[in-house]
């Protein structure tokens, strides 16, 4: 159930919302859903579905709903979640340490091995209540490398983030989700994903503005 077709970045931003979708049906009991079901469960259209399905070839067939636990072991496969992933987050300010303590693994086999922080950081040497190592910046190549690590989370200010973005790209980090509002310039290799929590609360007003006219 593989396509060579170009996967738009709407629908490739649906595949992990379509795997929690499909393991929550499974733990449910739920053998088989219409694209309708799966439509509802994530608050689109069933047409949305049905396009991004067509994207993987042959995902059901019309008429008789999709089979549950073959769908979410097919996004387990796509999101590389038979693997645990480790990442490494830099910047343990409120947001990091807000991330350090999210529980990833208990819904998704990926988690943070180590956090980097300044080196004269008082948490530097010492470790999150969940063990996970807070180590200084100057010593990320080594342990990103040490520990065969190539995706990172970057919470810094965004003063600093082209210069840790550059220590990130260095250290052989292939992807990075960042939370600094400023774009960042990095090799073509390298990918970038953009969480800015002031845009996204800005477009939540204009559409309650919207709606209450």
């Amino acid at each position: 159930m593989t396509t060579e077709k170009s996967i738009p970045k709407a629908t490739a931003k649906r595949l992990s919302l379509y795997y929690r979708i499909f393991k929550r049906f499974n733990t449910d009991n739920v053998e088989k859903a219409s694209s309708k079901q799966i439509a509802d469960a994530m608050g689109i259209d069933s047409a949305t579905v049905r396009r991004d399905f067509s994207y993987f070839g042959e995902l059901g067939r019309r008429g008789f709903g999709y089979d549950v636990k073959k769908l979410m072991n097919f996004f387990a496969d796509i999101l590389n979640d038979h693997s645990t992933t480790n990442v490494l987050l830099v910047g343990c300010g409120n947001i990091g340490r807000a991330l350090l303590h999210y529980r990833f693994h208990d819904r998704n086999k990926m988690q943070i091995a180590m956090a980097f922080d300044t080196d004269d950081n008082e948490i530097v040497g010492h470790q999150t209540s969940d063990g996970i190592p807070i180590y200084g910046i100057s010593s990320l190549k080594e342990h990103a490398q040490e520990a065969g690590i190539e995706t990172a989370i970057l919470t810094v200010p965004s003063t600093k983030a082209q210069e840790v973005a550059d220590i990130l790209v260095e250290a052989g980090i292939h992807g990075i989700l960042s939370f600094s509002p400023v774009h960042l310039n990095v090799p073509k290799d390298v990918i970038v994903q953009y969480v800015d929590l002031t845009s996204e609360l800005q477009t939540l007003l204009y559409f309650m503005s919207q709606s209450n006219q």
